[in-house]
């Protein structure tokens, strides 16, 4: 059994809904992930004018040949941005585990499906593999940047969507939890740090970067690389840095990358706008 089909029965036996029903609720999920990478792909900017079109500009680049490296990365860093634009510019997302790191796990699966020509029934048993992943991280730790950064939103997604992505590619559940730990390592620590405020940036662009670590992780796992600590472990030192992690680095946007110079400018404009 894989933690999909582990994950979906748990949910039917706790909800006494049946499988077809949560299939089809999990479905309408991966439709609104499908729609809001196409809105994203279009061009799309947000209220504030600090970020927008960049998914636009990955796509154009992939198809003129001038990016690094091939599939999936590609696709994954420009459906990344897709999905995190659409959500800083009020749109329907999927909050995968939080609407500030909505774009990194449709931005690997959607584009990991793709290249693997996998069909939709995979996909959402991939997406249930990565919402246990999620559900046993908030109850170990948290899904909040205010209480534990970005390591706690971005690392998590990763660390769901590198799960999730060993799965579809036909993993082992013990080669998807190897890579669960590799994608939250290297993201711990991570800070929370929108500049004036906003899930923009670097919020954003983070997103893309983090397609690049669930990959990363989920290659290594499926190579059959196994990590010295254990996930269980790992999610859990996420709680503990961010227990010692300063307010000033958890969402509060009074450090980090948001009391730069010209994050600090960038607010007082905004302000000034309102």
């Amino acid at each position: 059994m894989t933690i999909g089909e582990l994950a979906r029965k748990i949910e039917s036996e706790k909800t006494g809904l049946s499988i077809s029903e949560l299939n089809e609720k999990m479905e309408r999920r991966l439709k609104v992930m499908r729609a809001s990478v196409a809105r994203g792909l279009q061009g799309i900017n947000s209220k504030s004018g600090l970020i927008g079109e960049n998914a636009l500009k990955m796509l154009q680049a992939k198809a003129e040949g001038v990016l690094i490296g091939n599939e999936p990365l590609n696709s994954a860093i420009a459906y990344a941005l897709a999905v995190s634009e659409v959500n800083a510019a009020m749109g329907r997302i999927v909050a995968a585990p939080t609407a500030g790191s909505c774009g990194i796990l449709p931005g690997v699966l959607l584009s990991v499906a793709e290249t693997l020509n996998t069909n939709d029934s995979l996909i959402i048993e991939a997406l249930f593999s990565a919402g246990a992943t999620g559900e046993i991280i908030a109850r170990s730790s948290t899904l909040a940047g205010a209480a534990a950064g970005c390591q706690a939103e971005c690392g998590a997604a990763a660390a769901m969507a590198a799960s999730a992505a060993t799965e579809l590619a036909k993993g082992t559940p013990n080669q998807s939890a190897n890579a669960l730990a590799f994608a939250f390592k290297g993201l711990l620590g991570l800070v929370c740090d929108p500049v004036a405020g906003l899930v923009e940036v670097p919020c954003v662009k983070r997103n893309a970067i983090c397609v690049g670590v669930a990959l990363a992780a989920a290659n290594m796992a499926l190579a059959g690389i196994e990590s010295v600590i254990p996930p269980d472990e790992v999610i859990e030192t996420m709680a503990l840095i961010g227990r010692e992690m300063p307010a000033s680095l958890k969402e509060t946007a009074l450090g980090g990358l948001a009391a730069t110079p010209t994050g600090k400018r960038l607010a007082a404009q905004l302000m000034y706008m309102k």
